[in-house]
């Protein structure tokens, strides 16, 4: 094999690695790649209904930004598993056309302190809005860019303005 083409297929090896990094870095973290292929299927709200999710009210944060409506599945919610193909929470943003757009997903777990590849899972207090007891939840926006961090629990460029008229 002559050396010329030797150092093309070095070069374009080269490239292919710096291209398969710079995707990586577009989420800053390989765990919302992992969400998205374990959780795709939740593109279409059917998908969730049809495996125990149910809505609660959109949620909105005090400041701004919002967290969407929450398809949540009771039974998840209960066993206390940490599983990326089974949130306890599914996460929509109503759109002003009447849909539901896929934005995120929450792990819920009461047994903590929790983390999944390595995220710590942030502890909520009871009481709290959601009349649960203390637990331990760590969202990925892996749909939906979050700008204060793909892990935060609130999203400054997520609005339930759209449920307003509904």
């Amino acid at each position: 094999m002559n050396i010329n083409l030797c150092t093309g297929r070095l070069a374009a090896l080269a490239i292919l690695s710096i291209a398969a990094t710079a995707a990586q870095a577009k989420d800053g973290n390989p765990l919302t790649d992992m969400v998205r292929a374990a959780n795709s299927r939740f593109e279409n709200v059917a998908a969730a209904t049809a495996e125990g999710y149910a809505p609660i009210p959109c949620a909105s944060g005090i400041t701004g930004g919002a967290m969407g409506i929450h398809y949540v599945n009771p039974g998840y919610l209960k066993d206390d598993a940490v599983d990326v193909a089974k949130p306890e929470a599914v996460m929509y943003e109503p759109m002003a056309d009447g849909t539901l757009k896929l934005i995120a997903v929450e792990y819920i777990t009461s047994k903590g302190p929790a983390s999944l590849d390595g995220h710590l899972f942030n502890f909520n207090s009871a009481p709290n809005r959601y009349g649960l007891g203390p637990f331990y939840e760590l969202h990925v926006w892996a749909w939906k860019g979050n700008p204060t961090g793909a892990f935060a629990d609130m999203n400054p460029n997520v609005s339930c303005d759209a449920m307003k008229g509904m």
